[in-house]
């Protein structure tokens, strides 16, 4: 089950989201990203729930969001590509100062993804911030470094994606899938 669960992640703004999109258009099965899904959703309702303003129910927030997606997943036919997975918590937790939960480290322990993670490098040349990405490209980048140590922490062998256009992205995705 796992070997079909394909993690894309690494740090903000480094073109994840785009490519796990596109893969998506043309077919694939996906589950989107926790955190920027959690702050849509928190500021649609006025939560508190937001990485500025109370990072420990943000933090627990998109752990519920990525055990539902896993779940989700379990139910599809084929590969699934996770715009992050739970070691991406981890990272994040790390990122903040705060301490990672038991229960944390043991959803990341129990629900695996496959062995091979795609991490897109930090490119500032394309990185933006939004209503949502409020980080700095120095934040980002030391969110990518953190986030890569938790899956090699969890076991996880990083395959780097390449700096280069969507496309060439998405082809390189393909190939992976089928490798």
């Amino acid at each position: 089950m796992a070997e079909r669960f394909v993690v894309i992640t690494g740090g903000p703004g480094a073109g994840k989201t785009t490519v796990v999109e596109r893969l998506a258009a043309a077919g694939y099965a996906h589950a989107p990203e926790a955190g920027r899904a959690v702050i849509t959703d928190q500021l649609a309702v006025g939560g508190r729930g937001l990485p500025w303003q109370d990072p420990e129910l943000f933090a627990e927030l998109m752990l519920a969001w990525d055990l539902r997606s896993y779940r989700q997943a379990e139910r599809a036919a084929g590969p699934v590509l996770f715009d992050r997975g739970l070691p991406d918590l981890i990272g994040y937790l790390r990122l903040t100062g705060l301490p990672v939960p038991a229960h944390v480290q043991e959803a990341a322990r129990r629900f695996r993804y496959r062995t091979r993670v795609l991490i897109a490098p930090p490119w500032q040349q394309i990185y933006c911030q939004d209503d949502q990405r409020r980080q700095s490209f120095a934040e980002a980048e030391s969110t990518y470094h953190h986030v890569a140590a938790a899956y090699t922490d969890c076991g996880y062998e990083l395959v780097h994606l390449p700096r280069s256009t969507v496309e060439q992205r998405v082809q390189f995705v393909r190939a992976e899938l089928a490798g």
